[in-house]
């Protein structure tokens, strides 16, 4: 098992906008600018072969791009190269992170010292959700993925544990970045889980519905 101790300080940063990635998750990603498939070919240099995926953010004064504070750190777990020289890529997620610095190098792609307290959860193997109502839930998934005329593998998604069903959904769903990053931000699964059934939600009763009915 991975420990905070022997995860590096500093990560190359992969800003990703509307994309979301969770512990023990997979995230499929297509790697095709030169600095990122710079960033790659360095990442499967070293031994953890992490990459930090986070969501860039507007910074008042700041030029181009900012950061949100935290993102996940994954491991490339899969990796093919195309005959153009693109890269096909899956990061699994092994924990979140808290920026503390961006650093200054030569390197055509930003990194960033990082801090990996707080999460410990993260490391502690697949969590519970305890007040899980898996009925209810279903349930309210079947409405929305009606409403979105979307279908659905119901099959897997009966089968799938808590935090396998609650994490996918969380980084499948069609959902706009803050969206994004409060389910990343939320401290645990139960929380997230609330967070996921207030936005699905907020999605079946439309932007100008009044929200108390």
């Amino acid at each position: 098992m991975t420990k905070t101790n022997d995860l590096p300080q500093i990560l190359p940063i992969f800003p990703l906008p509307g994309a979301l990635m969770l512990p023990r998750a997979r995230l499929p990603l297509h790697v095709f600018e030169p600095r990122y498939l710079a960033m790659l070919e360095d990442a499967l240099k070293q031994e953890g072969r992490l990459i930090g995926l986070i969501q860039p953010c507007e910074v008042p004064g700041r030029e181009g791009p900012g950061l949100q504070r935290i993102g996940c750190a994954g491991r490339v777990t899969q990796f093919s190269e195309t005959e153009d020289g693109r890269y096909m890529i899956t990061l699994t997620g092994i924990s979140r992170f808290r920026i503390v610095e961006e650093v200054e190098g030569f390197q055509p792609y930003r990194r960033c010292r990082v801090s990996w307290g707080g999460f410990d959860r993260d490391l502690d193997g697949v969590e519970a959700d305890r007040g899980f109502y898996r009925p209810g839930f279903m349930d309210l998934l079947e409405r929305y993925f009606d409403a979105e005329e979307l279908s659905v593998d119901w099959p897997t998604l009966k089968e799938a544990d808590d935090e396998l069903l609650i994490n996918s959904l969380s980084m499948l769903l069609d959902l706009g970045p803050e969206d994004k990053q409060a389910l990343l931000e939320a401290p645990s699964l139960s929380t997230r889980r609330e967070t996921l059934v207030t936005l699905i939600e907020y999605a079946l009763r439309g932007p100008n519905e009044d929200l108390i009915q």
